[in-house]
C-alpha cells in the first residue's frame, strides 16, 4: 500500500464530502483486499420503532444521494416507508477508515429503476421477481420452482421490473470521516448540510 493512503487532516479534506467519498471507495476497491468495497450496513426503524440493520450494496452516489436497490415490500422497504429515514455505515478494516452517511430517503424514479434493472443478468432478474424477500420460506426447492416458474413466464430477455421494486436513495444531511489513529486518537470529520452546501467540524475521538 504504501504512501498511497494520506492520513485524514484539515489539509487534504476536500470541501464536498460526496467527492472525499467518492475518494475513499476508490482507495477502498484498490487497496482494502474486499470482495464488496462498496457494502454498508444499512440502518432503518421499523413500523413498530425498533432499530434494524442489515448490509445492502451501494450501487449510486452523487451530489443527490447514496443508491441501493431492493424490495419494497421486504422489512426495509416497509420499514422506510413508515419512517422514511435511513443511515448507512461503510466500513473499510485494512485501511483502518469509516464512514457514516445519514438523511431522508426517497425512491428513485423509474427510469433510473428500470435502467439498473436491465443492467442485471436475466437470472438476477428472474430471482428478484421470485422471491418474496425475507418472508417465512418452506423449502429452497419451492424457491427454485418459482424462478423456473418466472423463466418460463419470460423466456427471452425482457424480463419486467415488478412496481415494487425499485431504488432507495439516502439524501445526505450528515456525512462523517473516520480515520483510526495512534492510542484511538482517531482523526474525525463531520459535515453538516447548510443550505446548498456543507459546514464542516472536526470531532472529538
Amino acid at each position: 500500500m504504501g504512501d498511497a493512503i494520506e492520513l485524514l487532516s484539515e489539509k487534504n479534506l476536500l470541501d464536498d464530502p460526496v467527492e472525499q467519498f467518492s475518494l475513499w471507495l476508490a482507495d477502498a476497491r484498490r487497496w482494502a483486499d474486499m470482495d464488496y468495497p462498496e457494502a454498508g450496513v444499512l440502518s432503518t426503524v421499523s413500523p413498530e420503532g425498533r432499530p434494524e440493520g442489515r448490509v445492502v450494496l451501494l450501487k449510486a452516489f452523487d451530489p443527490r444521494g447514496f443508491v441501493f436497490y431492493t424490495n419494497m415490500l421486504s422489512p426495509k422497504g416497509l420499514s422506510i416507508n413508515a419512517h422514511p429515514a435511513a443511515a448507512l455505515t461503510f466500513y473499510w478494516p485494512k485501511l483502518m477508515r469509516q464512514v457514516r452517511v445519514a438523511g431522508a430517503t426517497e425512491e428513485v424514479t423509474d427510469a433510473e429503476a428500470d435502467a439498473y434493472w436491465r443492467s442485471r443478468p436475466r437470472e438476477s432478474r428472474l430471482g428478484a421477481r421470485a422471491s418474496e424477500q425475507s418472508a417465512a420460506l418452506e423449502s429452497r426447492a419451492l424457491l427454485e420452482s418459482r424462478v423456473r416458474g418466472e423463466a418460463e413466464r419470460f423466456p427471452g430477455e425482457d424480463v419486467p421490473r415488478p412496481r415494487h421494486w425499485t431504488g432507495i436513495r439516502i439524501r445526505p444531511d450528515s456525512i462523517e470521516f473516520w480515520q483510526d489513529g495512534m492510542y484511538r486518537l482517531h482523526d474525525r470529520f463531520r459535515f453538516t448540510r447548510a443550505g446548498s452546501g456543507w459546514d464542516v467540524s472536526r470531532l472529538y475521538p
